[in-house]
C-alpha cells in the first residue's frame, strides 16, 4: 500500500504545477475582458446613459404610437465591446438598423434587436396580435421593422437636437439581418476596434407580456467621445473667449500698475507735480481731447487746471461736479516734468468717458388710469357682428396620422380635463370659461375676462 501513496514532496510538486497552470490561464481570460474605464470615465458613462435614456424615451413614444401598445425602454447599461468579439456578443441572428448622421454630428449609429422581437414588432404593425406563428422575416416584415426603426431614430434625433441645442438630422436607415458567423454580416459595422454598447430593456405590452427583451445601441468610441465633447465641452469651447484679452498698451512702455496700488501712485503723482505757476497753460480745450478725463480731486478747492476743465465741459453737459475718484488729472506734461505723472497717465490707454456719464433716468411706463371709452363713438359700432369661438383645445398631427383617421378615432388635445376653455372673439383671446349645458345646448360660463378697454384694443 505504501507504493500507492504519494509522498509529501510529490504532493507539493503537483500543487505547484497546478498553480503554474492557473497563473498562465488567468492572464488569457483577463485579456478577453475590456475595461470600460480605459475608454470612458464614470461620469462619461453616466452622460452617455442619460443621452440614450432621453433619446430612447421619445423613441419609445413613437414606437408605442405605431404598435398601439405600451412601450417602455429603460435602464441603460454602458459597456465596451471589441469588433472582433461581436460574434460572441451576438451568437444568434439579430436585426441591425444603421443610420448615419448628416447634420450636427459625424458618425454612424447601430440599433440592434433580436430577430424574434423584430417579428413581433412587424406582426403588430401589420395588424396582428403580436404572437406570430414564425420568426422568419419576409420582405414585408423587414420593411415594417425598418419603418418602425426609422420612426424611433427620427424621434431620438429630435430629442438630441434639444439636448445639444443644435440641428441633428439622420440619413434614411438601412437594415441588415446579422448572422455574424458569415463574413457578409459585418459589412455595415464601423471599421473600428472598439464599440460603445448601450443596452436598454425593451418591454412591449401592458406588463411586458409581448416583448421583455433588450435593444442595443452601438456607437464607435470616437463618435461617443464627439458627443460627450459637444455636451460637456461647451464650457471648454468658450474658455478662449472667456480669457481676458490683453489691454491695449499705452504709448509709454511702462507697465500698468495693479489696481490695488492705484491710491499710492496717485499720491506720488500729486506730490511730484510741479507748481502750477511754473507751467504754461498748454492744455488744449476739452473738446479737442476726447480721450482725456476731467480732474479728479477729493478736495473742494481746485487748482487752475481743474478750473479749466470745470469751465469747459462738452456742449450740452452741466459743469463737472466733484469727481468721485481721488485720481490726479490726466494732462499733458511739459518736457521738464518728472516721469511719475506721465507713468500714471498711461492708465488712460483705454478711454473712460466718465465726464459724460450721468445717472440713467427712465420714464415710468405704468398704465396709470385707464382711458375712458368714448361711449358716443362706441355706440356707432355696437351693431357690428363678431365671431365668438370657444376653443376646447388643439394638437398637431403629421400627414400620415391625418390620413389614418377614421370613424371612432380619438384625438388627444393639449388641454387637461376640467381646465378652462378659451373664448376667442375674431380669433383673439378675450376670456376663459368652463363648459356648461343649457337645456339641450352647450354653453360656456365666463370665469376670467380682460377689461373693456383691452377688449376694444383687441378688436382694432
Amino acid at each position: 500500500m505504501s507504493r500507492d501513496m504519494l509522498s509529501q514532496e510529490e504532493i507539493d510538486a503537483l500543487l505547484r504545477a497546478n498553480n503554474l497552470v492557473g497563473d498562465e490561464e488567468e492572464p488569457e481570460n483577463n485579456n478577453d475582458d475590456t475595461d470600460i474605464t480605459e475608454f470612458l470615465t464614470a461620469f462619461e458613462q453616466d452622460a452617455l446613459g442619460e443621452i440614450g435614456n432621453i433619446s430612447f424615451g421619445s423613441a419609445a413614444t413613437a414606437l408605442s404610437t405605431l404598435l398601439g401598445q405600451k412601450v417602455d425602454i429603460t435602464t441603460p447599461t454602458v459597456s465596451i465591446i471589441k469588433r472582433s468579439t461581436l460574434e460572441d456578443e451576438f451568437p444568434r441572428p439579430h436585426v441591425a438598423v444603421h443610420v448615419e448622421y448628416t447634420d450636427g454630428f459625424q458618425g454612424i449609429n447601430l440599433l440592434v434587436i433580436r430577430v424574434d422581437d423584430a417579428a413581433i414588432i412587424a406582426d403588430l404593425m401589420m395588424g396582428g396580435d403580436g404572437r406570430p406563428a414564425t420568426t422568419d422575416l419576409s420582405e414585408m416584415h423587414v420593411s415594417a421593422v425598418q419603418e418602425a426603426m426609422n420612426q424611433m431614430m427620427g424621434s431620438a434625433a429630435t430629442s438630441m437636437s434639444t439636448i445639444f441645442n443644435k440641428l441633428v438630422n439622420i440619413s434614411p436607415p438601412g437594415i441588415d439581418i446579422w448572422d455574424l458567423s458569415q463574413p457578409e454580416g459585418k459589412n455595415n459595422i464601423p471599421d473600428v476596434d472598439f464599440l460603445v454598447k448601450i443596452s436598454f430593456r425593451l418591454m412591449v405590452g401592458e406588463h411586458g407580456e409581448l416583448i421583455d427583451s433588450s435593444i442595443m445601441q452601438l456607437l464607435p468610441v470616437p463618435f461617443a467621445k464627439q458627443m460627450l465633447d459637444m455636451l460637456m465641452g461647451g464650457a471648454s469651447a468658450a474658455e478662449p473667449a472667456a480669457t481676458p484679452e490683453p489691454a491695449i498698451s499705452a504709448p509709454t512702455p511702462s507697465p500698468e500698475p495693479a489696481w490695488d496700488n492705484l491710491a499710492p501712485v496717485a499720491a506720488t503723482a500729486e506730490a511730484v507735480r510741479p507748481p502750477v505757476s511754473q507751467q504754461p497753460p498748454v492744455q488744449p480745450p476739452a473738446m479737442q481731447q476726447p480721450g482725456m478725463q476731467p480732474p479728479m480731486y477729493g478736495q473742494p478747492q481746485m487748482d487752475p487746471y481743474a478750473q479749466q476743465y470745470q469751465m469747459q465741459p462738452p456742449p450740452g453737459y452741466p459743469p463737472y461736479p466733484y469727481p468721485p475718484y481721488p485720481y490726479p488729472p490726466q494732462y499733458q506734461q511739459p518736457p521738464a516734468a518728472p516721469p511719475a505723472p506721465q507713468h500714471f497717465g498711461g492708465l488712460g490707454a483705454t478711454p473712460q468717458p466718465s465726464a459724460s456719464v450721468k445717472p440713467a433716468q427712465f420714464s415710468a411706463f405704468g398704465m396709470g388710469s385707464v382711458p375712458s371709452i368714448d361711449d358716443q363713438n362706441l355706440n356707432l359700432l355696437l351693431d357690428i357682428p363678431l365671431q365668438v369661438t370657444v376653443e376646447l383645445g388643439r394638437t398637431k398631427k403629421v400627414i400620415k396620422d391625418i390620413l389614418e383617421l377614421s370613424a371612432g378615432s380619438i384625438i388627444q388635445l393639449d388641454k387637461l380635463a376640467g381646465e378652462p376653455v378659451d373664448i376667442l372673439v375674431n380669433n383673439k383671446l378675450v376670456a376663459k370659461g368652463e363648459v356648461v349645458v343649457i337645456d339641450e345646448n352647450f354653453g360656456v360660463r365666463v370665469t376670467d375676462i380682460i377689461s373693456q378697454w383691452d377688449r376694444v384694443q383687441k378688436l382694432q
